[in-house]
């Protein structure tokens, strides 16, 4: 799953264009490395988002198989380190 489609669907940003407008902002990262919002995500990855005043990092647990899944189940998917 792309990066941009990952972000939205874990409920991590809103709608996908805030996830695509970070990416081209080289505001987020995975596995150390900045990334456009074509990168495909895979389990394990680490994802940093390096927000104006803070840092927030996410290991991937598994990838959703739908479009969008409920923020209560969001702990499958992603866990915040």
């Amino acid at each position: 799953m792309r990066i941009d489609k990952f972000l939205n669907a874990v409920n991590i940003t809103k709608r996908r264009s805030i996830a695509q407008d970070m990416l081209t902002n080289k505001v987020v990262e995975i596995n150390s490395v900045v990334v456009k919002p074509s990168k495909n995500v895979a389990e394990g990855d680490t994802i940093t988002i390096n927000y104006l005043e803070s840092v927030k990092q996410y290991k991937v647990l598994q990838i959703p198989t739908v479009k969008s899944t409920p923020k209560s189940l969001q702990h499958e998917y992603i866990k915040e380190l």
